[in-house]
């Protein structure tokens, strides 16, 4: 089940592989994002001595937070992946220039989940190529709708 998706990353990105990673969260994040206040719009993927952190997520402090605990709803969490995934996406993004986006997150088995994109950045006459792409798919629906009645 999808908690939050990034449909900026594929309007800015040719998304070319994905990986599913874990998420080490406080227990405050895990309540706020059972309420959806998650955005990851302006979030993306770093890697810093080795391990994978997510970075610029935005996850909104429920008004029913603990009081001993201040929380940031920006902080750099860190990805679980298994060691020879982190060896791969180091490699490709260090020598192929690639980057890592947060693609969406869901919940697999009770836990939550981020899905990460290894991705191209777009030219902005590629972005203009899937809008158009786009609004020619939604008109041909449009008109096979009116030819079915």
């Amino acid at each position: 089940m999808s908690i939050a998706d990034n449909k900026k990353a594929f309007h800015d990105f040719f998304i070319e592989e994905q990986y599913e990673a874990g998420i080490v969260l406080q227990g405050w994040e895990v309540k706020a994002i059972r309420a959806g206040r998650v955005q990851l719009k302006e979030a993306y993927v770093i890697i810093k001595n080795g391990e994978i952190f997510l970075f610029g997520a935005h996850i909104g402090a429920l008004p029913t937070a603990s009081t001993h605990i201040h929380p940031d709803s920006v902080r750099t969490r860190k990805l679980l992946l298994h060691a020879e995934e982190i060896k791969k996406l180091i490699g490709k993004v260090e020598r192929s220039g690639y980057t890592m986006v947060p693609v969406n997150m869901h919940y697999l088995n009770g836990r939550v989940k981020c899905q990460i994109g290894l991705a191209k950045g777009k030219k902005q006459h590629d972005k203009r190529e899937t809008e158009k792409e786009r609004d020619w798919q939604r008109e041909q629906q449009k008109i096979m709708k009116q030819h079915r009645r």
